[in-house]
């Protein structure tokens, strides 16, 4: 499952040309049981993330989630504590659910000072660290200081970077995906539950 914000949710792009659909295009490629669930948000803060987060664990069941959450907060100022307390809250709330968790690294332009960006950027391998998560180091990367790259606003991606996005977040997930082959039963109290086809595995992602 994907969980994020605009950056996952196809922002100022068809929805066929977004990371997420490419990546899951890549996944079919390889395990056509595993499928993708985004329930990535334009706008997203992590307090929104933290809020609902439960509620998509329970109606989507994933594996795996690539949590993407934080830049909004960082666009804004929020203080440096509450975006990692309201991130490590969801990654907690995930570990309790048995979900892995993939952790997208974020950078902000400089608009705070260099002293809070360089305190964001830090906020992702310090969670990576404590919680023990799988972590991108910057969603970004390869293109995050090329403004070809990116849509008038200076902020989403276009199109053309969508592919970089994959291969950032394909070079850590693939790891993960070897200790999720085969589909999960979650069964649960109905009568019916034992003749249900069992779960294929999926990855909840998480978005800007």
């Amino acid at each position: 499952m994907v969980y994020g914000d605009s950056l996952s949710a196809n922002y100022g792009i068809p929805t066929d040309a977004g990371w997420v659909a490419l990546l899951e295009q890549r996944l079919l490629s390889h395990s056509p049981s595993i499928r993708i669930i985004n329930a990535s948000i334009s706008g997203e803060t992590t307090l929104g993330g933290r809020n609902r987060i439960a509620q998509a664990l329970e109606t989507h069941r994933p594996d795996i989630i690539i949590l993407g959450l934080g830049a909004n907060d960082g666009l804004r100022g929020a203080t440096i504590k509450t975006i990692y307390e309201n991130l490590a809250e969801i990654i907690k709330i995930c570990q309790r659910h048995n979900t892995a968790v993939l952790l997208a690294g974020m950078q902000l332009p400089p608009n705070y000072g260099m002293t809070y960006t360089r305190k964001f950027q830090d906020i992702y391998p310090r969670l990576a660290e404590q919680y023990q998560t799988g972590l991108i180091p910057f969603l970004l990367a390869g293109f995050g200081k090329k403004k070809e790259f990116f849509q008038p606003d200076g902020i989403h991606p276009t199109a053309a970077a969508q592919k970089m996005i994959v291969e950032n977040v394909w070079h850590v997930l693939q790891p993960v995906l070897h200790k999720h082959p085969t589909p999960v039963n979650h069964q649960d109290d109905s009568q019916n539950s034992a003749n249900r086809p069992a779960k294929a595995p999926s990855v909840l992602m998480a978005d800007h």
